[in-house]
């Protein structure tokens, strides 16, 4: 019967660079030998954004329809790339990122999506001026969503 050789350095070593780094679990390959270390993940702590209460409709819920297909075909039309929930600013009680007439230049920060615990920069495509927003913070958008319209 054979023993099997441990190497507690390496192992130590990995439990450090998992530590560092933040991941959960990593592992290395050597010819015969393989050594994967892991550990549970940390607790995550929600992001969760105030309610925002949205002013009543100006106009009927029937005729907003054509309006955001109107937005949908727009050139400056911001669309979601994904699922998740959209967030106005980085942090509660935090100024928006951006506002209603503020001019903002080709790859500025416009919001953040939240999908899968992870919150994604949503930047604007080209330079102009926030004529539109769309979406309220904490609020669920889904993918191809019109999020933002910018002149």
């Amino acid at each position: 019967m054979s023993r099997i050789q441990i190497d507690t350095d390496a192992i130590r070593a990995l439990a450090t660079i998992l530590t560092d780094t933040g991941l959960t679990e990593i592992e290395i390959v050597e010819k015969d030998s393989r050594i994967r270390v892991a550990r549970a993940p940390a607790p995550v702590t929600a992001y969760t954004a105030p309610p925002v209460m949205a002013p009543p409709p100006a106009v009927p819920a029937a005729p907003a329809a054509p309006a955001e297909a109107d937005d949908a075909d727009h050139p400056g039309a911001v669309l979601s790339p994904m699922v998740g929930v959209a967030y106005l600013s980085a942090e509660p009680g935090a100024p928006s990122f951006v506002s209603v007439g503020q001019s903002v230049s080709a790859g500025q920060t416009l919001l953040l999506i939240e999908a899968m615990k992870t919150f994604n920069q949503i930047k604007a495509p080209k330079s102009g001026v926030v004529a539109r927003v769309l979406v309220g913070s904490g609020t669920p958008v889904e993918y191809g969503e019109v999020l933002m319209v910018l002149e």
